[in-house]
């Protein structure tokens, strides 16, 4: 069934896009992922995925078409391309598709089958996980609300409305890529789906129902007989044919491993760095850091699928985030949030893609062992008759050993693993990065600090139970009020109020399981009280309130930052305001809950769309003036699309908490007054996608809730301005080069070029990309032929060799090459 000259011409396909993907530019290829006739079934082993009739190595990189725009896409994916992936992988999101029962929506930036039909244009496969549960920090988990309404149903288990429910869409979301010819059988691109999502996390809340659950939900999805395979992340006992696979850090280490031996080792999420949340320091993961799980998966568990939890993050426009979630998500991923490429995690995964893709054949089809190398030493080999790799891996943290494999010694750097082709030639190391870093600025195109510019509208606060919608002597749970389409809902009373003589102090009390509250005493701010991700689930305002005789009017508003995205029993979460008392000094305590309540679902000025071109004159609007650092205060004002390409930001780090539009388009919520503990906050600046802009007179608007200063906000440009490598002479050639010697590669983003040389030496340069100076070795030709190479050009390539710099400048010393270039 397979043939060993089938594979080595797969792999040397593989390992040529990478290498000829600068000259591809933005042409279309279809030589992987579809285009064909029919091809027959994908099927599997105990090895691998088997596409066309072999073994396929595949690298696959989750990124969202909900959470960036169709005109990003195709420079996305060409990017991930050239990255050396083969697989993009991503959820189908039910909420956004179907946000009215009944009601479908496949429009704009959720047209899912143009999103698919461009990864085929380009030549690459599609993992696609219906879910429809996906979590993805994602609001409700994917979950469209009017599912929490469908009488007696209970998520994800044996659950007949819920089952009715979820196979309808399930089925939907397939025949719909069945219709436009999208699985492999058909020509497609779609050679592996995902039914359900880590459901191991929560299946033993559901006591019986839960095992019954997952044999029907496999059963149904095998049913839909899409000629691919299907598989369930985080399931180690998914039933036969699903395949289960591992999500998490260090799956190498982690994984149990297929519960099958007809089954292979796939890696469904490798978590890039961690979703960032309000409150919280961003946390990046080390560039050598996922390159050594990646390879220890292989070695380790014979992994032949390896997909990385982001490869572009995006950004959560609108309310899409979960609960505490930043609208930037994943920024840290080997695409940024704008799809810029300046971590050196993009590179240094792609040479670690090439160096497995060069010895596919073994990994593939070899005899596997393994051996002790020392105390926390290891090597794991995988060999034909013809063909060998090996993996030396190092557990140690702290030492460089030398080890002897094969009669052949090699010292081996702390916590890392070398990869040998024909177990005897190093040709990739993870813990020597040798891809090129980069420095990304925003740059300030135009201050908003025009007052004149500038208009607000206080956001009417309600005080009169008897125009409420709703009324109720009881307080209702905030989400089955606002249906999640807004974060907001005012919860409103009449207190009467007799003054004692001895003036004592009135303090209310309010106990809230929503994110944030404020408070308002005829219509007079109060106080305000937010939780956190990881803190209580309750918050609780406790503030000294002055009260008129007679009848006063408490205004609540009630705030989630985001709906749950995880849990057993989603649909029986409650949130909102629990408890509101009064104590008038020694007095007993005047409990309101019972009172009669009003209650407005979300805030006046978004019901009237105000933020839109066509709406925002149906309220009139003041001069600023007094009106920055207000609370519940709207402002807009206009700006110009910056000239250029770069991608656009808006940076709000003057305001404190709301929502922000432009030319009605959500770009999501912001929160810069909930600092971090460094002190900054978890997010300043806001991605607009150019597709959202128009050259002038861009309508900007926000609702900010606790007060800031919209005068201070500016319109930014984001790129990579500084572009930076730094490479040892000793270390191996980059293997999608031709040269022999190691080399310094840089390249600006498109529409740049390198126009200064900040830094360079040939020697010992002390330091790295941020910090550097000369060593006590230095060529003195070292910046002259580094500028000869690169000024004025978007890439070059220094080769770390004595002879481009005029000779050795200090025999017997250890050379590196460093490199800091500016791009303009």
């Amino acid at each position: 069934m397979f043939t060993v000259g089938a594979v080595v011409a797969v792999a040397l396909i593989v390992l040529t896009a990478a290498c000829t993907s600068a000259a591809a530019g933005d042409g279309r290829r279809v030589e992987e992922g579809g285009g064909d006739a029919a091809r027959g079934e994908v099927t599997y082993d105990g090895r691998a995925l088997v596409v066309k009739g072999t073994r396929r190595m595949l690298f696959s990189g989750e990124m969202h078409y909900t959470r960036s725009t169709p005109e990003m896409w195709p420079k996305l994916i060409a990017n991930a391309r050239k990255g050396g992936l083969n697989v993009i992988q991503t959820y189908v999101f039910w909420n956004v598709h179907e946000p009215v029962q009944g009601q479908y929506n496949f429009e704009g930036r959720y047209d899912l089958v143009k999103f698919i039909r461009e990864i085929q244009a380009q030549g690459l496969y599609v993992s696609l996980r219906i879910g429809p549960f996906i979590e993805a920090e994602w609001k409700y988990g994917g979950f469209p609300f009017w599912l929490h309404d469908v009488p007696n149903i209970t998520f994800r288990t044996d659950n007949e409305p819920f089952k009715q429910h979820m196979q309808r869409f399930v089925t939907q979301i397939v025949n719909m890529m069945k219709q436009q010819g999208l699985y492999y059988p058909q020509g497609g691109p779609i050679i592996i789906s995902q039914i359900e999502n880590e459901y191991q996390m929560v299946e033993p809340a559901f006591g019986s129902g839960g095992p019954r659950y997952v044999r029907w939900a496999a059963e149904m999805a095998v049913s839909l007989q899409t000629g691919v395979p299907w598989m369930m992340c985080k399931q180690n006992d998914a039933p036969d044919p699903i395949i289960n696979t591992c999500n998490g850090l260090i799956c190498g280490e982690t994984f149990v491993g297929p519960n099958s031996p007809s089954k292979p080792a796939l890696w469904t999420e490798n978590w890039t760095t961690r979703y960032p949340i309000y409150g919280n320091d961003t946390k990046l993961r080390s560039t050598e850091d996922i390159a050594f799980a990646v390879a220890l998966f292989i070695a380790r568990k014979k992994g032949s699928f390896v997909s990385y939890y982001m490869y572009h993050g995006g950004t959560n426009f609108g309310r899409f985030a979960s609960s505490y979630v930043t609208t930037s998500y994943y920024d840290g991923a080997p695409l940024d949030e704008y799809g810029l490429i300046w971590r050196p995690t993009w590179g240094h995964l792609r040479e670690l893609h090439a160096a497995v893709n060069l010895s596919s054949e073994p990994l593939l089809f070899g005899t596997y062992s393994n051996l002790s190398l020392g105390q926390e030493q290891e090597a794991h080999i995988f060999e034909t008759e013809l063909k060998c790799v090996a993996f030396l891996v190092n557990f140690d943290k702290h030492q460089s050993p030398t080890v002897v494999f094969r009669n052949i010694s090699f010292q081996l750097a702390p916590k890392s693993i070398s990869i040998l082709s024909e177990c005897r030639t190093m040709v990739f190391e993870t813990a020597k990065v040798n891809a090129q870093y980069g420095s990304r600025t925003a740059k300030v195109v135009e201050s908003l600090n025009n007052i004149h510019t500038w208009k607000a509208f206080k956001e009417p606060i309600p005080e009169d139970i008897s125009k409420d919608a709703f009324t109720g002597n009881q307080l209702f749970e905030h989400l089955s009020m606002t249906k999640d389409e807004t974060d907001y809902l005012w919860y409103i009373v009449s207190y009467k109020y007799r003054p004692s003589d001895d003036g004592q102090l009135v303090l209310l009390n309010a106990e809230s399981r929503a994110h944030v509250l404020h408070a308002f005493v005829n219509t007079e701010y109060v106080g305000s009280v937010h939780g956190s991700h990881d803190g209580p689930g309750n918050i609780i305002l406790n503030t000294n309130i002055s009260l008129k005789e007679g009848q006063n009017t408490i205004s609540l508003l009630s705030v989630m930052v985001g709906s749950p995205d995880s849990g057993a029993h989603m649909e029986r979460r409650s949130f909102g305001i629990r408890e509101v008392s009064i104590q008038q000094g020694q007095q007993p305590l005047h409990l309101l809950n019972n009172e009669l309540w009003g209650y407005q679902v979300g805030l006046y000025g978004e019901g009237k769309r105000i933020y839109t071109q066509e709406e925002a004159s149906s309220v009139e609007w003041t001069e600023i003036n007094n009106l920055t650092y207000h609370p519940l205060t709207w402002y807009k004002t206009t700006f110009a699309a910056p000239v250029g390409n770069d991608a656009v930001a808006l940076n709000l780090t003057s305001m404190g908490k709301g929502e922000v539009w432009v030319n009605g388009e959500s770009i999501g919520r912001y929160w810069v007054s909930f600092k971090a503990p460094s002190g900054q906050p978890s997010q300043s600046l806001y991605h607009v996608p150019q597709h959202f802009l128009k050259p002038t007179d861009n309508l900007l608007v926000l609702v900010e809730e606790i007060g800031g200063n919209p005068l201070e906000i500016t319109v930014n440009t984001v790129s990579i301005t500084t572009v930076c490598g730094n490479v040892n002479e000793l270390s191996s050639p980059a293997l999608h080069t031709q040269g022999k010697d190691p080399e310094v590669r840089l390249r600006c983003q498109r529409g740049k070029h390198i126009s200064a040389i900040e830094f360079a030496s040939y020697g010992n340069p002390a330091g790295d990309c941020t910090t550097f100076s000369t060593g006590s070795c230095h060529a003195a030709l070292s910046e002259s032929v580094v500028k000869q190479a690169c000024i004025g050009k978007r890439g070059c390539s220094i080769p770390v060799s004595p002879a481009k710099f005029g000779g050795d400048p200090c025999p017997g010393i250890q050379k590196s090459l460093l490199v800091v270039a500016s791009c303009r």
